[in-house]
């Protein structure tokens, strides 16, 4: 567990935890230059009335721990559509990089409103846009990245310095597979070390299942590699099964067919893990799933805890498609992708979970308070929960006084209803537009999130260019967003507590960490620029202690399993002054891995229907509120074929 050396008296202490405070909590989403990666379709969009929109976001990541010579260099992500990546040395501040000479995009087979044009050697024009759903990973002081494709080619680059943004080609161009849908799309490298093999897994489709083949060195000496012909079919979704694997919002759309993809396989302890994605990145329930093998081509075998990472509940939803690296301490993480859809289904943030293995080999990811603040690593953790801080949610439903809205439907309340999809929209951004939350008693205040949205933005001129062309300097210096934070005992005093004055960045979800613990009622956010037509924030969150006590330990939980195996249906009574709860569940009443967050205004009952059939279960709730978290309540035995 993290030392707080409590015991330390007076000026000492308070400058331990100041020095702490400065830099030690990060909070989902993971807090990026997200970038207007995309010029929607206008048949794909959520405003199919108005002309194309665009939307900040990103999905599909892949977080590499590189090391040089064996230490530690620094953390990357490589993501879709960021124009370039992210470096950070502590996993809380990332720097975006741009490449300097070469660099992979996503080969498409025809024009799209955000494709470029490329012509290749032979005179074909290809389209392409900024990279999709990359294949990363560091092997003997080099990284290797791939970015998806459909047709033309699938080139793979390296970097030795990537920190300065300098890559190369090193492989020109895989060939295509001919079986399935012919093309590498959400590509995942993977390097034995075991035996010095290569290997390359693929696939995204409700069609086809993933696939994976070796990557042999190749006889033409125009090539380094090539895929191996005998390429196999790893595994398919089986959503009469796996409850999880069905698709729509708490996967109540069986009638369409999910989408399998993002595979990747780790080693661990003499076996292999195949994680994969699914049912589909448009809806609270995407999830990383997997199976375990004694070879990186299987065959392979379905966990029973699956899914292993999974957040259909709170602010942030969705875990699915990401990667599971370990960090510089040895730690484990899931990474994934989580699901805003506002402006369409491709408008996405990214995920980082606290992840392991238990000692009987199962993968885990832990989603619980997943979007609240956690520690950054500084060493070896004990137990898969020691990064929560313990700081709650003190904003859920809270009254917001601002200085204007568009419209009733996008007011200031929309602001603390802990709903990515809701937003405030105060018409033009003009400096100086303002909302005051009242978290109507004081609080110890300890960390604020601010989550912008976009509404409408029309305005094509915020698309960036794509890397390499030189012309990013100036559209960095227009498109960024500056705001001021204020706290307040009575709403008529105020103190600034933070700003981003000193930076040009382009951060839609920053998280800002106080100095010190501030006492206060009210949080003010103040716009000073936003490059936006229009200003809109989703939520902005404020996280701390109460001064009460935590909420009582559920009572009366029980639990029915339906006729149908995949679902069970949970229900406890009422905690007198809750702020919400955590239905946890696992396949021990000591392996209680995977969670459901609930608010307390909605029912205390829930269906669950991410079960595998044939399968028993353990289910406990806790209650939580802005002063802490209950004790677990009773574990209640699910068993398969129970009606």
């Amino acid at each position: 567990m993290r030392p707080f050396f409590l015991l330390l008296l007076g000026c000492c202490w308070w400058t331990q935890v100041y020095a702490q405070q400065a830099s030690e909590t990060f909070c989902n989403p993971v807090d990026l230059d997200y970038q207007y990666g995309e010029i929607i379709p206008m048949d794909r969009s959520n405003f199919k009335d108005h002309p194309p929109v665009i939307a900040r976001g990103s999905a599909d990541p892949v977080f590499i721990n590189n090391e040089v010579g064996g230490q530690h260099e620094a953390y990357y992500i490589f993501c879709t559509s960021a124009r370039g990546y992210f470096r950070s040395e502590d996993l809380i501040k990332w720097e975006h990089i741009e490449p300097t000479q070469e660099w992979p995009v996503s080969y498409f087979k025809g024009k799209e409103p955000s494709t470029f044009e490329e012509t290749l050697e032979d005179g074909t024009t290809a389209f392409y846009k900024d990279m999709i759903a990359p294949a990363a990973i560091s092997v003997k002081d080099t990284l290797f990245l791939m970015a998806s494709s459909r047709k033309f080619k699938a080139p793979i680059f390296y970097s030795v310095n990537p920190a300065a943004g300098e890559w190369a080609v090193y492989e020109k161009s895989l060939d295509f597979p001919q079986g399935a849908d012919q093309n590498l799309w959400d590509p995942g490298l993977f390097y034995d070390e075991q035996t010095a093999d290569w290997f390359l897994y693929w696939g995204s489709s409700n069609l086809h299942p993933l696939f994976g083949a070796k990557l042999k060195n190749s006889k033409d000496p125009e090539h380094r590699w090539e895929l191996d012909r005998f390429q196999k079919s790893m595994l398919y979704l089986y959503p009469d099964q796996h409850g999880w694997e069905r698709f729509g919002y708490d996967h109540e759309r069986e009638h369409f067919k999910p989408y399998i993809e993002g595979a990747e396989v780790d080693y661990h302890n003499g076996k292999y893990y195949l994680t994969y994605a699914g049912p589909g990145t448009s809806e609270n329930v995407y999830g990383n799933g997997v199976y375990v093998g004694d070879s990186p081509l299987g065959p392979w075998t379905y966990a029973p805890n699956n899914p292993v990472a999974y957040k259909p509940g709170g602010f942030a939803v969705g875990a699915g498609h990401g990667n599971v690296f370990q960090d510089r301490f040895g730690n484990y993480w899931n990474t994934g992708t989580t699901w805003v859809g506002v402006n369409w289904v491709f408008e996405r943030r990214i995920m980082m979970l606290p992840a392991g293995f238990d000692a009987d080999g199962l993968m885990y990811a832990n989603s619980r308070f997943a979007d609240f603040p956690h520690f950054a690593p500084t060493g070896k953790w004990e137990q898969r929960e020691d990064l929560f801080t313990g700081w709650m949610l003190l904003s859920y439903k809270k009254p917001v006084k601002v200085s204007a809205q568009l419209s009733e439907d996008l007011g200031g309340n929309q602001l603390t209803d802990e709903n990515p999809r809701t937003l405030w929209v105060a018409g033009k951004a003009h400096q100086g537009q303002t909302a005051i939350i009242d978290l109507e008693a004081l609080h110890d205040v300890r960390a604020i999130q601010i989550n912008y949205g976009d509404y409408l933005q029309h305005d094509l001129a915020l698309f960036p260019p794509q890397p390499l062309l030189q012309e990013s300097a100036g559209y960095k210096d227009r498109v960024y967003t500056h705001y001021k934070l204020y706290t307040s005992k009575d709403g008529k005093r105020w103190k600034e507590v933070a700003n981003n004055l000193q930076e040009k960045k382009h951060r839609s979800n920053p998280y800002i960490e106080l100095e010190k613990s501030v006492e206060a009622r009210y949080v003010k956010f103040e716009n000073v620029y936003c490059a936006n037509e229009n200003l809109a924030v989703s939520d902005i969150r404020v996280f701390g202690h109460g001064k009460g006590d935590a909420p009582a330990t559920p009572k009366s939980l029980k639990v029915k399993r339906d006729q149908d195996e995949r679902n069970a249906f949970v229900n406890w009574s009422p905690v007198e002054g809750a702020v919400g709860y955590n239905i946890r569940w696992g396949i021990e009443a000591d392996k209680l891995y995977t969670t459901y967050q609930l608010w307390a205004d909605a029912p205390t009952e829930k269906e669950i229907r991410a079960l595998n059939i044939k399968q028993d279960y353990y289910f406990a709730v806790e209650a939580f509120n802005e002063n802490g978290v209950s004790a677990l309540s009773e574990v209640m035995y699910c068993p398969a074929g129970e009606r």
